[in-house]
């Protein structure tokens, strides 16, 4: 065994940098195994498994919604009337403004 303690830093990262990249092969090829018993457990019955690999992130399209309100003290700040209204929009309509005033035309 390895006496980690008479390692550089490099040497130890060095360690663990392969130490991690076993182990993701080892459950990869885990994982393949797994799969393969599952296929062949299904089609012994007549089933055929179409397995998704969960590591992938499903990509879902987010839109960026116009903005439809402009505060009128500082051009930058925006909303587009959905969801909370920020602070400043809070502010002006306390303040007895109609948020009709602010809409971008």
């Amino acid at each position: 065994m390895t006496d980690f303690n008479k390692l550089s830093e490099a040497e130890l990262q060095a360690v663990i940098d392969n130490a991690e990249k076993a182990l993701k092969e080892r459950q990869s090829s885990k994982r393949k195994e797994v799969i393969a018993q599952i296929k062949e457990l299904a089609a012994s019955i007549g089933v055929v498994v179409d397995i998704h690999d969960g590591d992938k992130k499903s990509e879902r399209k987010v839109s960026k919604v116009a903005a439809r309100y402009r505060n009128p003290n500082n051009a930058a700040l925006t909303w587009s009337g959905r969801g909370l209204a920020p602070k400043w929009m809070q502010e002006l309509l306390a303040a007895g403004h109609d948020k009709s005033e602010f809409e971008i035309k």
